[in-house]
């Protein structure tokens, strides 16, 4: 007998892949200090060492990847619901508009303690696709993934930059922005980071995400997890196991070529380094997104790496609770008006303190889930998009 899609073990992956989606998410934005580049001036030549190749690990197996699982699960969250809806007979899509009005709401609220670094309001902006695209079929949906993934946009610069030279990418003014950002968030005065935060930072995240290619590339991974949930592709059968399989075997074989062409393109210079650029920058993250999703989803079949990572299925399960909550205790931690820890912490301390956040967070998690169904803001989710309902 096939498996109900709101049943074991399916939820179990699923949540505990967005759980390592955040926490690496955590640890990258804790390297970086969220967004408020302050380091120590001077610092050993061991730790200077050991600080450098932290980071390139950490940036290497999570930076642009973290992000893209949290995307890619985005989509298939948005089937399940409208799966349910349909089921009853109804269209989710309405809802699901007010879905995305109320993740604005919180998208706000993180962003007023990370400065020109929220995701959510993103999220809130390409997930019209999925209302747009929640009625077509499932060739339809995949094919517009595919679309959206090559970089449609980048590629129309590189042509342009190749049949006149004189071709420029619109300049987006984000250096600037962030410039600013740095400015007030140095200044230590709580008001001004606030409300530069929610207004210019919000304006500077969303204008950077167009210059790195993440517009398209999430609305690509929005359309992909819809395709997945659709095909159930996280429901454990021998059919399933073979897919994730060749998906591994194909990720991993296409990022060392891809990282090598994207460091061959950023040699030249002008239009096509950072069109081109950013197109096979994209592309090699999202074949090494497809090594952790397809190894995560393939090892958790065992029992042994299941209980290992089982922490991480209570940190999924309160995603959103979590994902701005260490905004919070990150922006209280590094920047000026709590306790500026940012020029005594280079890369080392920053993972380690990333790390101690984390377990802390898991340890809420567990106290909580045991006594409630959802985490708070999950709860304040989940009744606001049903007002009206009963649910």
């Amino acid at each position: 007998m096939e498996q109900s899609l709101d049943k074991n073990p399916r939820v179990e992956v699923v949540d505990a892949l967005r759980g390592f989606a955040v926490m690496a998410i955590l640890l990258v934005h804790n390297l970086e200090h969220f967004i408020f580049p302050v380091y120590p001036a001077d610092t050993p030549g061991w730790l200077n060492a050991l600080d450098q190749g932290v980071f390139s690990v950490v940036f290497t197996l999570f930076a642009g990847k973290a992000y893209a699982i949290f995307a890619l699960l985005f989509g298939f969250t948005f089937y399940i619901q409208s799966d349910n809806r349909r089921r009853q007979g109804r269209d989710f899509g309405y809802r699901f508009l007010w879905r995305l009005v109320l993740l604005a709401g919180f998208a706000t609220l993180n962003a007023a303690f990370f400065p020109a670094g929220d995701v959510l309001l993103l999220f809130v902006v390409v997930g019209l696709v999925l209302f747009v695209a929640r009625n077509w079929s499932d060739g339809a949906v995949l094919a517009a993934a595919v679309v959206f993934l090559l970089q449609p946009v980048e590629w129309y610069h590189c042509i342009a930059g190749l049949v006149s030279p004189a071709h420029r990418l619109p300049d987006l003014g984000v250096g600037e922005m962030y410039a600013q950002v740095a400015e007030y968030t140095g200044g230590g005065n709580f008001g001004e980071f606030i409300l530069g935060n929610i207004t210019l930072g919000q304006k500077a995240s969303l204008l950077w995400a167009v210059n790195a290619g993440r517009f398209f590339q999430t609305a690509g991974l929005f359309l992909l997890g819809l395709w997945i949930g659709r095909k159930r592709l996280f429901i454990s059968s021998e059919k399933n196991y073979r897919f994730w399989v060749r998906t591994l075997v194909i990720s991993a074989v296409a990022f060392a070529p891809l990282y090598a062409l994207k460091e061959l393109v950023l040699e030249n210079d002008g239009v096509v380094r950072q069109s081109v650029g950013t197109v096979f920058d994209m592309w090699q993250k999202l074949a090494f997104t497809g090594v952790l999703v397809a190894s995560f989803v393939l090892s958790y079949r065992n029992r042994r790496f299941g209980k290992a990572v089982g922490n991480l299925r209570f940190y999924g399960k309160m995603s959103l609770t979590n994902y701005i909550s260490q905004s919070v205790i990150g922006a209280f931690v590094y920047f000026p008006f709590g306790l500026y820890l940012a020029p005594r912490c280079g890369y080392t301390a920053s993972l380690l303190i990333g790390i101690l956040v984390f377990l802390l967070q898991v340890r809420c998690c567990k106290w909580w889930l045991a006594r409630h169904k959802q985490g708070p803001l999950e709860y304040v989710w989940h009744k606001w998009t049903w007002m009206g309902t009963g649910k």
